[in-house]
């Protein structure tokens, strides 16, 4: 029925590449989420949560941290890991680590303890700008990560090598760098766009010479894309990283991170469950996107996509209307699909209907026969009338007066 009721530009001449490659996200709320100086980093227990939502949800892979950072941040991933283990969850466990011997110690320890196999972020700036200010060549980061993946490597670490500022970084240098990394023993490398640069264009341009330097070596190197949304791209990116041929893409809830934050995982995993490329059970995102927001400290905006106050809530009179002729059918996925791109129901939200001052007369109705109240003309005009003289919508405390007085 949703087909004849909606003519879907979004289909045509699609040539989607959605689907071609295996689809994994990866998690970084507990890594660059909480580097936000915004972001409070959650207790253990909140962690343990947040990490079984995700592998409840399909998300692939996590970032557990930085242990190297110090002995909360070490002993946080441990008890992670272990979780992980016992509990047999289906998600990798991964942790961040500055292309340092000093760093990757901790992580090595980690899997060492718990006999359970990990993977390590291992990252370094890779930009003319950050090699101008920190004084670094080409060569010299190149030996600096050698030196890092080698010793991860050896320790039985798989390493995902992370060029920092990629989308801003030079083809030739890149190509260096990849090679280096990829010999010395990385397992996949990591396209960042750590300062939320790149245009949708950009990034097909640097995956497609990604996977083109790739397939020259002919190598079974996994790539990721992880983005930043500083010029509002974010989720747009991280869907044009997929369409040409990323195989993990990174994202955090709420998109939490550093400055504007990162690509918003939650978000990411709506549009991939609408557009057919999602077959895991989404019925946890809700807790997940709330879970985050108090554990990190983060306020749900009011108009956040799906999951904020206002995302399935009108006080609009010809909005309602349409939604309540849908409801009155007995029909839900019509009610959902009348004023809303996406369906509530299919994320565990429902149409609500507000008394303000755009309302209609339908408003007052629907609102007077969901709470049994049997509907009069005068309730029905009083109602009205403080919604027109009101600046915002009607509370429930205030309707129950003005019914209470009514009937008086």
């Amino acid at each position: 029925m949703e087909e004849e009721l909606i003519y879907d530009w979004n289909l045509k001449d699609a040539h989607s590449n959605l689907g071609r490659w295996p689809i994994v996200l990866f998690d970084e709320t507990l890594r660059d989420g909480v580097q936000s100086p915004s972001v409070a980093d959650p207790d253990l227990d909140q962690k343990f949560e947040l990490v079984r939502l995700m592998a409840g949800m399909g998300i692939g892979a996590i970032d557990l941290g930085l242990p190297g950072a110090g002995p909360r941040a070490k002993e946080h991933v441990l008890e992670l890991v272990r979780m992980i283990r016992d509990e047999k969850l289906p998600i990798i466990p991964c942790t961040a680590a500055r292309t340092l011997v000093q760093d990757i110690a901790p992580i090595a320890d980690i899997q060492q303890t718990l006999g359970f196999p990990m993977e390590v972020y291992a990252f370094i700036g890779s930009s003319p700008v950050r090699q101008y200010t920190e004084g670094w060549t080409v060569e010299s980061i190149a030996k600096t990560s050698r030196k890092a993946i080698e010793f991860a490597v050896g320790e039985g670490l798989v390493v995902c090598y992370v060029t920092e500022d990629t989308t801003r970084s030079r083809p030739d240098q890149l190509r260096i760098l990849f090679d280096n990394a990829i010999d010395a023993g990385a397992s996949r490398l990591v396209l960042c766009d750590t300062c939320g640069h790149a245009t949708p264009n950009g990034v097909k341009q640097l995956v497609r010479f990604a996977r083109s330097f790739l397939e020259a070596m002919d190598s079974d190197v996994g790539l990721d894309w992880h983005g930043h949304n500083d010029r509002g791209f974010g989720l747009a990116n991280a869907l044009f990283a997929l369409e040409a041929g990323v195989t993990r893409v990174h994202g955090t809830a709420l998109g939490v991170g550093e400055r504007v934050g990162n690509t918003p995982i939650d978000q990411l995993l709506v549009n991939l469950k609408l557009l057919g490329h999602w077959d895991h059970d989404l019925s946890g995102l809700n807790r997940f996107v709330h879970l985050a927001s108090e554990a990190c400290g983060v306020p749900l905006p009011y108009n956040y996509p799906v999951f904020g106050d206002d995302a399935f809530r009108t006080a609009t009179g010809v909005h309602a209307a349409a939604i309540i002729k849908a409801l009155d059918r007995g029909d839900e996925i019509l009610a959902d699909l009348v004023y809303s791109g996406v369906p509530a129901t299919a994320f565990g939200q429902s149409q609500v209907i507000e008394i303000g001052p755009m309302s209609g007369k339908s408003n007052v109705r629907y609102w007077l026969k969901r709470r049994g109240h049997t509907n009069n003309d005068v309730l029905e005009d009083a109602i009205f009338e403080a919604a027109k003289s009101s600046p915002t919508i009607l509370t429930e405390a205030q309707l129950s007066e003005i019914v209470s007085n009514a009937s008086v």
